[in-house]
């Protein structure tokens, strides 16, 4: 069964060499209780030790079940101890913090067997040796004698085929010093017990076998065993395993008895993660106050691009190109004359030089793509598509006088509001407003969801009065910070008469000062105002043709006729700081009048009548194209007959002063000043059925007459295709998205011929700058600072591991004994590593997050911002804990290997 074969161990001590056993041949047999008697130094423990596997020996052989054990590895050697062999020591070797159970199981432990199979088999056995009672005690609970019935039932657990026991009784008194070997003597009935003893006299008593030892060697044996076992191939043992729960037990109860120095340890290594979780929540909330400022930012600016945009970029580059020039050519000290300066006129030549025109029909197209890469960058508010719905608006004041929301008063300079061409281009590519709308009208953002009014400017703006609109034809007046709304503009909407207005304006004249001027919001409810649009100018005549109908009293009845009421639902007020607060109008309508107004004119006469002939001038009655001069004489001709008689009567007197100043006399311009409108329309006419000049007929044309196109009129009469808008706004989230979004407009165009491309201006990068890089490059050398701390902690987290590691040797070497690997040692002081690890992370957090409460007051409190709130996410929670545990685990890595490597035997041998 188990066979020494010329066993020879020697221990070196620098130049020392001692030789413990000398060629050492000793044989056993499966069931017998040999004692092994010698004096101090004889080699008996070094005989046991390498019996047991904690030891190794230097040559010979020492042969198990007819197995060589000269091959063996690590990992055999473990699985030896820890199944065959059960030890027990005259010191009872039981681990502190552990309970009598804990202690028994821990052989069953290593060997991976299940917890209730453990419990099971642990109580039986302390059953069996006495201790069914004392299962939940500590090792410093018991007495001698018990804690050593607990080392032997712990040797037991394991059914071993060999209990070697060193001492077992040498730290007892007498009485129970017979117990144990009572105890001993009927576990050598089905195991082989080796003891080691100094005390002859129970050796003698209940030992069935006396082998006596000096200087290393055998000196005595009263029952050799000589039997030879046939040799057998090794076996493959499966490794011991220890479970990283049980490390994570055994580390936890250890560090539970020192509670004061682990808490301060854990708190020593959380200082540097408190200083980077602090950073992470200041900077986190202020990159989200950024973030929300730049969303809001994004609300007010979004990327606009516009069917007719001015190329500021170009422009300005071109403007700084020549400005440059110029200060090259500065020759003023030179001069001595008077000189043209064109700079004003190179201006304009460089601005309208710069006007562009996107095809946004087929961006549009583009956009809604859902597999365009642009999409993924879209913010809340996404595209919102805006089109030019051409209408007038008109409101009777409290005089009943009929007033248009784009007229002005003759004697009112102040009230001249018109914009030029270029300005209306300018400021429709950026704002993406309807300048074809009626002035002192816009239209309100609509929700992404459907909803008539999006929550951005719902967010921004209180409801003094009413509510927000639920129909396309209610609108509501918009008031600024002061509920107050210009003098000239509440004219214009007819909310106060032309009277109050002057009143008002000669009151500032004389005093400097009006007096106040209020309105009750109930009375502006009851306003009503007269929509028409575009296409309702356009009266059809008898022949088919159609009539401009203009602004003014003569034409307002029938203006009116057709047009459609607009009711005032709600006054709004922008918030106190509001950031979307950028409706410039005083009155604001929904999509739904723009969706409704382009289904009104897709369904007008005159539309349908242009479209049912697109190559005649609905408005002429006469071709867009004519191909020779004869036809656009005819063509003149064709369109003078066809005028009024006041028409008529006019180009009459024109005609008129047109031969005279050819050489023709005054007399007849003379006569047709006296003639009246008929007689000179009639004479007109009479001229026309005879021979008119034709070179008068063809000025008549390409003045009146040409010019015109199909594409014209559509525009004229407020023609809008939803194919093809008029300006397309791009809402992004961040500015990181806005610049994702750039990029992919640049992608469109890279496939795009020249004249495809889009033009757009981005206002928004020259307003702002990335202030998140900044913070975040700060947050990053703030952190880079506090991670010292870090290394520091690392550094300590060792020194401490080390200190474990003197502190449990004796733990190390009883775990080496049950048959625990060199792994299974690391893997214990790597788990409590982990655990400081774990409540240091914890601690850091816990202690940052109340910090943060203060702090977030104070800053508050110092900037002024109260939206600024530093928070620490879960996310970056969660990785500072790992942080913190994976530094205190690299920290102790080095002394976990060392404590893996020590020698089992010298760690038994430390108290």
């Amino acid at each position: 069964m188990l066979r020494l074969e010329n066993i020879v161990k020697t221990y070196v001590t620098g130049e020392l060499r001692q030789t413990a056993l000398k060629g050492v041949s000793i044989s056993f047999r499966e069931h017998e209780f040999v004692s092994i008697l010698g004096q101090s130094g004889s080699g008996k423990t070094t005989l046991l030790n390498i019996i047991g596997g904690l030891d190794r020996y230097d040559s010979g052989d020492l042969v198990i079940d007819g197995v060589s054990t000269k091959d063996y590895k690590d990992a055999d050697w473990d699985y030896y101890r820890n199944h065959s062999i059960g030890f027990v020591f005259q010191s009872y070797n039981l681990i502190p913090h552990q309970t009598v159970l804990a202690n028994v199981e821990m052989a069953l432990t290593l060997a991976g067997v299940s917890k209730k199979e453990r419990r099971q088999r642990a109580v039986e056995v302390l059953e069996k040796v006495g201790l069914g009672d004392q299962l939940h005690k500590r090792p410093n609970q018991m007495s001698g004698g018990q804690m050593q019935r607990v080392a032997i039932a712990r040797a037991l657990i394991n059914h071993p085929t060999i209990l070697l026991a060193d001492e077992p009784t040498g730290a007892l008194d007498s009485e129970t010093s017979v117990q144990i070997m009572d105890l001993l003597q009927e576990i050598a009935k089905d195991t082989l017990v080796v003891m080691v003893t100094h005390n002859q006299e129970l050796a003698e008593r209940y030992s069935t076998r006396i082998v006596r030892l000096r200087d290393g060697a055998i000196i005595g044996d009263t029952d050799p065993y000589t039997d030879q076992e046939a040799q057998r191939p090794p076996e493959k043992h499966k490794k011991i395993s220890m479970s990283f729960a049980t490390a994570l037990s055994l580390s936890f109860q250890n560090l539970g008895t020192k509670k004061g120095r682990t808490l301060l340890t854990a708190f020593a290594g959380s200082i540097g993660i408190i200083g980077i979780a602090l950073i992470l929540g200041l900077s986190t909330g202020m990159n989200d106050y950024i973030d929300d400022i730049q969303k809001e930012t994004m609300t007010s600016y979004p990327i606009t691009i516009s069917a007719e945009t001015l190329d500021l970029s170009a422009a300005m580059g071109a403007q700084g190109e020549r400005m440059g020039q110029a200060q090259e050519e500065d020759t003023s000290q030179d001069r001595t004359g008077v000189y043209a300066d064109y700079r004003e006129m190179e201006t304009q030549e460089m601005i309208s030089s710069n006007i562009v025109e996107n095809n946004l029909t087929d961006f549009k197209k583009y956009l809604d793509d859902p597999n365009s890469d642009i999409r993924q960058y879209l913010g809340e508010n996404g595209v919102v598509y805006n089109y030019n719905v051409a209408f007038s608006v008109y409101s009777r004041d409290a005089d009943g006088t009929l007033v248009s929301s784009d007229s002005t008063l003759e004697d009112s300079d102040t009230m001249q509001t018109g914009q030029s061409p270029m300005e209306s281009t300018l400021q429709s590519s950026i704002t993406g407003e309807n300048p074809a709308a009626a002035e002192n009208f816009s239209q309100l953002m609509a929700g992404a969801d459907g909803s008539l009014v999006s929550h951005v400017v719902t967010d921004s703006y209180d409801v003094l009065y009413g509510s927000w609109p639920q129909a396309y034809d209610e609108v509501v007046l918009v008031l600024d910070e002061n509920n107050s709304i210009p003098v000239q503009t509440l004219y214009q909407l007819g909310l106060i008469t032309a009277d109050q207005y002057r009143q008002a304006e000669d009151e500032i004249a004389e005093d400097g000062q009006a007096s106040e001027l209020r309105l009750d919001y109930a009375d502006v409810l009851d306003h009503t105002f007269s929509l028409v649009a575009a296409c309702d100018h356009y009266l059809e005549n008898q022949d088919g043709t159609f009539t401009y109908l203009e602004d003014g009293a003569v034409n307002q009845d029938q203006l009116l006729e057709n047009a459609m009421d607009l009711k005032i639902v709600g006054v709004i007020r922008p918030k106190a700081d509001a950031d979307n607060a950028d409706i410039t109008t005083a009155v604001a309508y929904t999509a739904a009048l723009s969706d409704y107004l382009i289904q009104h004119t897709d369904e007008s006469a005159v539309v349908r009548a242009q479209e049912a002939d697109p190559d005649t001038n609905v408005l002429t009655g006469i071709a867009f194209t004519v191909p020779d001069d004869a036809g656009k004489a005819q063509a003149a001709k064709d369109y003078l007959s066809g005028l009024g008689i006041s028409e008529k009567a006019s180009f009459y007197q024109m005609l008129v002063y047109y031969a005279s100043s050819e050489g023709s006399g005054s007399s007849a311009a003379m006569g047709a000043m006296v003639l009246d409108e008929a007689s000179q329309a009639a004479a007109l006419d009479q001229y026309l059925a005879g021979n008119p000049d034709q070179e008068l007929l063809l000025q008549v044309y390409d003045q009146y007459v040409a010019g015109s196109t199909y594409e014209d009129n559509m525009t004229n009469f407020g023609k809008v295709s939803y194919d093809a808008p008029s300006s397309i706004s791009i809402y992004a989230d961040s500015f990181e998205d806005k610049d994702a979004i750039a990029a992919c407009i640049e992608a469109y165009n890279a496939d795009k011929d020249e004249d495809q491309q889009i033009t757009y201006t981005d206002y928004v990068a020259m307003l702002t700058s990335s202030i998140t890089t900044i913070i975040n490059g700060i947050s990053y050398v703030l952190i880079a600072f506090v991670s010292i701390s870090l290394v520091v902690s690392c550094i300590m987290i060792g020194i401490i591991t080390h200190i474990s590691v003197l502190e449990r040797t004796k733990e190390i070497g009883i775990l080496r004994a049950l048959g625990a690997s060199k792994r299974n040692i690391s893997q214990v002081f790597n788990a409590e590593t982990f655990i400081i690890g774990c409540c240091a992370g914890l601690l850091g957090i816990v202690v940052s997050l109340i910090a943060l409460v203060p702090i977030t007051s104070l800053i508050q409190n110092l900037s002024g911002i109260a939206d600024l709130q530093a928070k620490l996410p879960l996310g970056y929670s969660l990785l500072l804990i790992a942080i913190s545990i994976a530094i205190t685990v690299v920290g102790g890595l080095i002394p976990a290997r060392k404590a893996a490597k020590k020698d089992p035997v010298i760690a038994l041998r430390t108290e």
